[in-house]
């Protein structure tokens, strides 16, 4: 069995969307076509997608790009990301997943991958120029420490949406989970096209960190190496 991760697929195959996505580059055309044909995992294997899943408002627009994931081969554990509009309780999203068996969701909770768990949360931007909600920040402190607290196994992995740490700007409070918990990877998205200038990528406080935005990856999930 093995792990794969990528974020931000951006889908929008309801006919009720229009969310073409070329405005972050001519890479972009044709994209949910480039993710079938560079999907990575087999039947036993397990794919981590880092939020930005759709752009769909609600489920009725979502049952399209949920059906297009169920059908790539492995099982798939989705977190939130910032343009998931349709996200919302976990019992309503169990309840709309089960006609997509190969879906979970990665929130205040954790998943046993082949001796690794798989933890995360949205996390929150780390931004100078953004106004920090105070709120939403403990909010995801607390879903990540949630997260790694139930994890079983003694390595732990951390997916985001948002980066934790860029070239310009950390949130320290996620930075803080993720070195009292010994984390030596992090994966997280959200950065496309330009903004990929201002990733951070490699080892900061001991944590390799990593952008696996679909852009980023060339629209092939990245294997996580044991």
């Amino acid at each position: 069995m093995s792990l794969y991760v990528i974020a931000d697929l951006h889908l929008s195959l309801s006919e009720k969307i229009n969310k073409p996505m070329d405005i972050f580059g001519d890479n972009w055309a044709s994209h949910d076509s480039q993710i079938r044909q560079n999907w990575q995992a087999g039947e036993n294997d397990t794919t981590v997608i880092a939020g930005d899943i759709s752009w769909a408002m609600d489920f009725d627009e979502l049952e399209p790009d949920f059906a297009f994931i169920d059908s790539l081969p492995g099982k798939k554990i989705i977190l939130k990301g910032n343009h998931d509009y349709w996200w919302t309780t976990m019992k309503k999203m169990t309840a709309f997943a089960a006609d997509f068996p190969s879906i979970s969701f990665l929130h205040n909770n954790s998943y046993e991958v082949d001796g690794i768990s798989v933890c995360g949360t949205r996390g929150w931007i780390a931004d100078p120029d953004e106004e920090q909600d105070e709120k939403i920040l403990l909010r995801e402190v607390g879903r990540l420490k949630e997260s790694l607290k139930s994890a079983k196994s003694d390595e732990k992995i951390v997916f985001l949406h948002y980066p934790p740490i860029t070239a310009a700007a950390k949130c320290e409070e996620i930075l803080s989970v993720i070195s009292e918990y010994g984390i030596k990877r992090c994966f997280y998205g959200h950065l496309h096209g330009k903004a990929i200038k201002g990733a951070y990528i490699g080892e900061f406080s001991n944590t390799d960190f990593s952008l696996v935005s679909a852009d980023f990856l060339g629209f092939t999930p990245l294997k996580i190496d044991k």
